[in-house]
C-alpha cells in the first residue's frame, strides 16, 4: 500500500521538504503544514521544511519556512494537493533525491517516485489524516486542527459530493483522538474583514447570468483597488454563490497585474468543467476548477465554452 511505502520513505530521510501548489488554499496549507508537524511530532530529530509563497489570509494555519542550504541529493520532497509539476511552488524540484506526491485531484501527470492519488478523497488533508491513522503515528490537537481546516474548506463544511463515509469516519477518529476544538477552527476559517463583506455585495449586485445558466464576473484591477481586496478574494468568496437556483456554473475572473494573468475560480452544479479550464492554463476537479488565462479576451473565450456546457446540460 502507498500509505505504508510513504511512511517507510519518511523514516529513511533526515531532511524533508514539503511543498504544495501555487496560490495555496486552506487544504494545500493544512495538508502541508499539518504533515510537517506530524513528522516532527513523531521524528523530532528530522529537519522538515514547508516551502512556497506565503498566504497572509491564511496565516492562522501556520507559516512557511526559509529553506536553508540543504543537500538536495540526500533530501526527500513531498508535494501535497498538486496534480501537475508546473503548479508545484518549490524551487529546484529536479534536484531532490526522491519525490512523493499526495493528491486528491484527477491524474494529470506523473512527476514523483511514489504517487498517492485518490480523486475520490475529499481533500489532500483527508489523505494526510489517513496516512497518520494507517501508520499509527502520534497526533496532537495542533496537527488535527490544521488538517481539519483543510478538509472542511475543501468540502465546504461537508456539503460537496466528495464527502464520503470515509471522510466522516476519519474526522470522527481525528476528533476522538485529539479532543479537537473544531468550533475554534470554524471561527478562523469563516472570519471575514469588513472590506470582503462589502466586496461580496459588489459581486451580488453585478453578477451576470446568461440564459443558459452561466453566472460570471470579470473583475478589473481598478475594482479590486476600490474595495481594497486582492485577486484571490473573489475565489475565496465563490462558495457563497454556488447555490443560486438559476446558475449551473459560476466563474469569478479577477485581474492579477502582479502575475500578469486573470485569476479565475469556477464552480459547477452539474456540467463537467475541468476539460474546459485545462485549455486556459488551468484544471482541477470535475466541478471545482481554476484557470489563469493571460487576457480578458481569453477569458471571454473560456466563458463562451462554459456557456455552451451549460446549454448542453
Amino acid at each position: 500500500m502507498a500509505f505504508k511505502r510513504i511512511y517507510k520513505t519518511i523514516k529513511k530521510y533526515k531532511t524533508i521538504v514539503i511543498a504544495r501548489h501555487i496560490g495555496p488554499d486552506p487544504d494545500a496549507l493544512g495538508s502541508s503544514i499539518g504533515l510537517k508537524e506530524a513528522i516532527l511530532y513523531n521524528f523530532p530529530n528530522k529537519k522538515v521544511y514547508v516551502v512556497g509563497s506565503p498566504a497572509s489570509r491564511f496565516r492562522y494555519i501556520g507559516n512557511v519556512d526559509r529553506l536553508d542550504e540543504i543537500d538536495y541529493e540526500k533530501s526527500l520532497l513531498i508535494v501535497t494537493d498538486t496534480p501537475d509539476l508546473k503548479r508545484v511552488d518549490c524551487p529546484n524540484i529536479n534536484k531532490f533525491k526522491y519525490i512523493i506526491k499526495i493528491d486528491h485531484h484527477p491524474f494529470v501527470e506523473k512527476y514523483a517516485d511514489i504517487e498517492l492519488i485518490d480523486d475520490k478523497a475529499s481533500s489532500a488533508s483527508q489523505l494526510i489524516i489517513e496516512l497518520i491513522k494507517k501508520n499509527n503515528m502520534k497526533i496532537n490537537e495542533s496537527i488535527a486542527s490544521k488538517l481539519y481546516i483543510g478538509l472542511v474548506a475543501d468540502t465546504n463544511r461537508f456539503l460537496y459530493s466528495y464527502t464520503s463515509y470515509k471522510t466522516f469516519g476519519l474526522v470522527s477518529w481525528l476528533i476522538k483522538k485529539t479532543n479537537l476544538n473544531f468550533n475554534e477552527s470554524y471561527s478562523n476559517l469563516y472570519s471575514r474583514p469588513l472590506r470582503e463583506i462589502r466586496f461580496s455585495g459588489y459581486l451580488s449586485s453585478n453578477l451576470i447570468v446568461t440564459k443558459n445558466g452561466l453566472g460570471y464576473l470579470k473583475i478589473t484591477d481598478e475594482i479590486l483597488k476600490e474595495y481594497e481586496v486582492d485577486p484571490s478574494t473573489a475565489g475565496n468568496l465563490i462558495e457563497n454563490f454556488n447555490n443560486i437556483q438559476e446558475v449551473k456554473v459560476i466563474a469569478f475572473c479577477s485581474e492579477d497585474k502582479g502575475n500578469n494573468y486573470i485569476k479565475c475560480s469556477i464552480r459547477s452544479k452539474g456540467p463537467i468543467i475541468n476539460e474546459v479550464t485545462s485549455k486556459y492554463n488551468g484544471g482541477g476537479h470535475v466541478y471545482a476548477c481554476g484557470a489563469r488565462p493571460k487576457t480578458f479576451a481569453e477569458v471571454d473565450n473560456m466563458l463562451k465554452d462554459l456557456d455552451k456546457l451549460c446549454e448542453k446540460q
